[in-house]
């Protein structure tokens, strides 16, 4: 079947040039990273299509020797060759000053042979990687930030504490997601764009401009399987959007949940909706379950530039000073004036419902 295809998009090449050419004294080295970031996502979304015929995604176990995903789980195969492609393809080029990914507990030093740059890379190279196996989306995270200026004019081996930057210090912030097609999603602070990659070119096709994200949703994600564990304002949220046309709220939600939160993000930047992965009290001494600097503020930064918000349930996300390298923090994100109803319910006292049925509707107390 033969296919017409739009000759007259922009590849992210011409796109990022364009971009550059508003700021004349800029030196091209940041298109140049974000190129590099691409071409690692090319060979990712290549190596995830292949799946199970390369013998990509079955399970290294501890006992066999498998390295350790930080937080403990058995990291799989592609995990670990996605973050060593991402390292290959950016540490090269005489752009970075170092590296942290959260398949690594310590920063990556740029080797000696090669030079050093202004800019630092985070990333989570295979986002949602426990839907491999069942053929679903998945996705790489990335940011890019400025390298503290003393660590640029000594060259010094990067610290963990050059890369406590708050979110709002990102330079660019991105993510690819690996499905039917294989998408970037890419923001340098001025709107959020969409790239489609063209499987004949092998190029990144400017599909997507100007991404905006609807103010309101009928639409919310949350892993309703921790609701016992929920603090009184998500339930109180997740509670009205169920009582649907009869509640509150005066409309009917839906409730989605895919388990990878680039998955998520991409549905939320393309149609609208919030997503939820709040602090609860399955594990008190963790502040969250996903990762500040490698998760929360990329995502929350493309989520801004296109119009939505992106917040720690109370506050903004991209205000957050980080603290750890893999700091773990809430996470609520998508249409605007949801997440902001969300903010409010924090806020604002709990309400303790009675259940006792004297006082229910049918209460023999009732007006």
């Amino acid at each position: 079947m033969s296919m017409t295809l739009r000759s007259n998009r922009s590849t992210l090449t011409q796109f990022l040039i364009e971009e550059r050419r508003r700021f004349p004294s800029a030196s091209g080295d940041f298109n140049a990273l974000v190129l590099d970031v691409a071409l690692a996502c090319k060979g990712i979304a290549k190596a995830v299509a292949y799946g199970e015929l390369a013998g990509g995604t079955g399970k290294d176990t501890a006992d066999l020797g498998g390295a350790l995903h930080l937080p403990g789980e058995t990291q799989k195969k592609l995990n670990q060759l996605s973050n060593d492609v991402f390292i290959q393809r950016t540490e090269w080029s005489g752009n970075l000053a170092g590296i942290a990914s959260e398949e690594m507990d310590l920063p990556y030093q740029i080797p000696k042979q090669y030079p050093r740059g202004n800019y630092l890379i985070v990333f989570d190279p295979l986002d949602g990687s426990s839907n491999i196996d069942v053929n679903m989306s998945v996705g790489s995270i990335f940011s890019i930030l400025r390298a503290p200026q003393e660590v640029i004019d000594s060259g010094r081996d990067v610290v963990d504490a050059d890369f406590y930057q708050p979110g709002c210090k990102q330079m660019a912030a991105g993510y690819a997601v690996y499905g039917p097609t294989t998408m970037l999603v890419l923001t340098v602070g001025d709107g959020v764009n969409a790239f489609t990659l063209d499987p004949n070119l092998g190029e990144f096709m400017l599909t997507h401009p100007k991404l905006r994200i609807p103010e309101d949703t009928q639409e919310f994600a949350i892993n309703a399987s921790n609701a016992r564990f929920w603090q009184a304002p998500v339930k109180r949220y997740v509670d009205e959007c169920l009582a649907g046309k009869t509640g509150v709220r005066g409309k009917d939600f839906s409730m989605r949940w895919i388990a990878s939160m680039v998955a998520e993000a991409h549905r939320i930047l393309m149609r609208g909706g919030v997503f939820l992965y709040p602090r609860d009290a399955k594990d008190s001494a963790r502040a969250g379950r996903l990762r500040l600097l490698y998760e929360t503020n990329p995502v929350g930064m493309i989520m801004e530039q296109a119009g939505g918000r992106a917040s720690t349930g109370q506050g903004p996300m991209l205000q957050v000073q980080p603290t750890e390298l893999h700091q773990r923090i809430g996470f609520v994100f998508g249409s605007k004036n949801e997440v902001e109803r969300i903010e409010r319910y924090h806020r604002e006292p709990v309400l303790v419902e009675l259940t006792n049925p004297l006082f229910a509707e049918r209460s023999l107390f009732r007006d």
